[in-house]
């Protein structure tokens, strides 16, 4: 198992850079004016500027983990995962080309709070190991303040930045999360937000109100409507963080944050999303991902191919859940190898990659 030096905090996963920030937004918004047209952005691809390649980028040497299960952890920047992820020293600027390389997706939470430039997307793309998938969060400008309406000129941007990605074959499947005032009263306004999305790239959605979990009219409708448009559910697990009282300071923050969820396990279309949140003694989790193994390892023989983030409420240790899981994976279905790469261990080894 990974040991872990807890001397420092975790950064955020994404850097948004404010310089020029809304000058490039509303020239591409002016570029992509809504046409009248009964779906959203159908002209944004011809927007994007095709990624290019430096001289020498990890990703043309490097490729992500091949499990058959995509694992991620929220963040991809963490000042803790030195010699874990990344090795020690490594520059921040390069924290996400060795993420890449330890995992095979990452949940791209940041968007949820703003939505950097197309340079700073492409960069990303560049950056991503062979393999790679970015789930990216929708802007809550869009998902909470507007409450998918009134928000046109908010989605084509978002989804112009999400075709950078996607022309890199880097981009997962996109997820939406509504708040716990979007009840099946809203329904209406879901199926036709997602009705307008482009169907040639993946999305998920996931639900907080408490009456879309009722076991009877409303979850069934929105379960009918999300398999009829081939989405994905996400399932927000946060039972084991709620299981006994809090440990630490930040796992008594972080109960007070986290949503209580229903917790079902169904599948809309072909990349059925778990987002869990452990604890900080990740061997408390156990019980849960116990739980969870035969559900996923049933979608994974079944030929989806699920996706999971393991959370934990110090993200210095959401390696060591994933790699929990991934030891329990490994034990489940002999002959699949679901290693956790390592990083060289000092910078004399990383200079043998050059």
């Amino acid at each position: 198992m990974i040991s872990f030096r807890l001397a420092m905090k975790c950064s955020p996963v994404f850097f948004v850079m404010a310089s020029g920030f809304h000058m490039e937004n509303a020239l591409l918004v002016g570029r992509l004016l809504y046409s009248g047209s009964d779906d959203f952005l159908s002209t944004a691809s011809s927007t994007v500027t095709p990624v290019s390649r430096r001289v020498k980028q990890p990703n043309e040497t490097f490729s992500s983990p091949s499990w058959p299960i995509s694992i991620g952890a929220p963040v991809w920047s963490c000042d803790g995962w030195g010699d874990l992820v990344y090795p020690k020293k490594t520059p921040r600027t390069e924290w996400l080309s060795w993420y890449t390389r330890t995992f095979n997706t990452v949940e791209g939470n940041s968007t949820f709070y703003a939505v950097p430039g197309e340079q700073t997307f492409r960069g990303w793309a560049e950056q991503a190991a062979d393999g790679f998938e970015f789930c990216f969060k929708f802007p809550k400008r869009i998902s909470h303040d507007s409450m998918l309406q009134h928000c046109d000129d908010e989605v084509r941007e978002f989804l112009a930045r999400l075709r950078v990605i996607a022309k890199a074959n880097r981009l997962g499947p996109t997820f939406l999360q509504l708040g716990p005032n979007f009840g099946p009263d809203r329904l209406p306004i879901l199926a036709k937000f997602l009705r307008r999305l482009p169907r040639e790239l993946q999305w998920a959605v996931e639900l907080r109100h408490h009456d879309w979990f009722d076991s009877a009219d409303n979850e069934a409708r929105v379960n009918d409507l999300l398999r009829d448009l081939q989405i994905d559910k996400v399932t927000f697990d946060s039972r084991p963080l709620f299981q006994s009282p809090p440990e630490d300071v930040i796992e008594e923050k972080s109960q007070a944050r986290k949503p209580r969820t229903p917790v079902r396990q169904t599948v809309t279309a072909q990349r059925p999303m778990l987002r869990i949140v452990g604890r900080n003694r990740v061997e408390l989790a156990d019980t849960f991902l116990d739980q969870w193994l035969p559900i996923l390892v049933g979608w994974l023989k079944a030929g989806l191919r699920p996706i999971v983030f393991t959370h934990t409420p110090d993200d210095r240790l959401a390696p060591q859940f994933a790699e929990s899981l991934l030891a329990k994976l490994a034990d489940a279905m002999p002959g699949v190898d679901f290693t956790l790469p390592r990083p060289p261990q000092s910078p004399e080894q990383l200079s043998l990659l050059d």
